[in-house]
């Protein structure tokens, strides 16, 4: 198949699709739902589900042929995966647990990877009807009220660090993972595509993430990211991966707004030797 050619035409097209994902959601965010239990003990609602079908029909009638690997869906095998140059990857409800507890810190997230690197991103959050976006080599915005902004890099501060975090993390836990000689600002927040949006509007500096997250969770924002002089790391320091490896979990990660700043001053990046993670294409 050939390769999907980055337009303005796509992007709108796509965003059009994230917030309309988006409204489908909110007709489930003002009810009372109901939750279940997956098989990674994290909740998934009728809203994951809706919103899921929603976004797999009308990115698939969008670019005919190009497979759509969403949350909901990401049993598909390896086997039938490593034969994909390019994709559709998207998470329909980031943050459903915020979307249960209706503090509005939820988005839908659409990512295009092609050749294993996300060259499109949406983070769209439907209570405020914010979205966040970015194409390569296009540059990276916001869009609120009818207001586009460009997102800008920005230069963290020599005296503080703002990290944003979630909800429920130990600040020691968090700060074991940075060196002594700043001062840090934790900010909690709610799904990991909006905190990623922090960062790279530059209202935090880096987001640090210590538990499990999908590759559906960081293409989007990583999109974002690179687009205003950032960029997400392992804590090795080392890239993420996308459709390489026979799991779909990331490892734990770092969002750094301004990939230039010499974060390894900041950070306490692990020296010892990477354990071996299995990649097969």
């Amino acid at each position: 198949m050939n390769k999907i050619i980055l337009t303005n035409e796509l992007l709108n097209a796509a965003l059009s699709i994230a917030k309309r994902a988006g409204e489908l959601l909110l007709t489930f965010y003002y009810q009372d739902i109901d939750s279940e239990l997956k098989q990674d003990n994290t909740p998934v609602t009728a809203a994951d589900l809706a919103a899921s079908r929603f976004l797999v029909d009308e990115l698939q009638a969008l670019t005919p042929g190009v497979p759509v690997l969403s949350e909901e869906s990401q049993a598909i095998d390896l086997s039938e995966r490593r034969h994909w140059t390019q994709y559709w990857l998207v998470d329909p409800l980031d943050g459903t647990q915020q979307f249960l507890q209706k503090t509005d810190q939820f988005s839908v997230l659409v990512a295009l990877v092609q050749d294993h690197q996300p060259t499109l991103g949406i983070v769209y959050s439907p209570v405020p009807r914010l979205a966040f976006y970015a194409m390569d080599k296009f540059g990276a915005y916001k869009q609120q009220n009818g207001v586009i902004s460009r997102l800008q890099t920005c230069t963290p501060s020599d005296e503080v660090i703002r990290i944003v975090v979630g909800q429920n993390v130990a600040r020691t836990q968090v700060l074991a993972c940075f060196r002594d000689q700043f001062e840090y600002q934790l900010l909690r927040y709610g799904s990991s595509g909006l905190k990623g949006a922090l960062v790279a509007e530059g209202r935090s500096d880096c987001y640090i993430r210590l538990g499990k997250t999908g590759e559906w969770d960081t293409a989007a924002v990583e999109c974002i990211l690179r687009e205003t002089g950032g960029k997400i790391v392992d804590l090795y320091g080392e890239p993420l991966t996308y459709n390489r490896r026979n799991t779909l979990i990331n490892p734990d990660f770092i969002m750094l707004g301004n990939a230039a700043f010499p974060w390894q001053k900041v950070v306490r990046f692990q020296q010892h030797l990477k354990p071996n993670v299995e990649k097969t294409v």
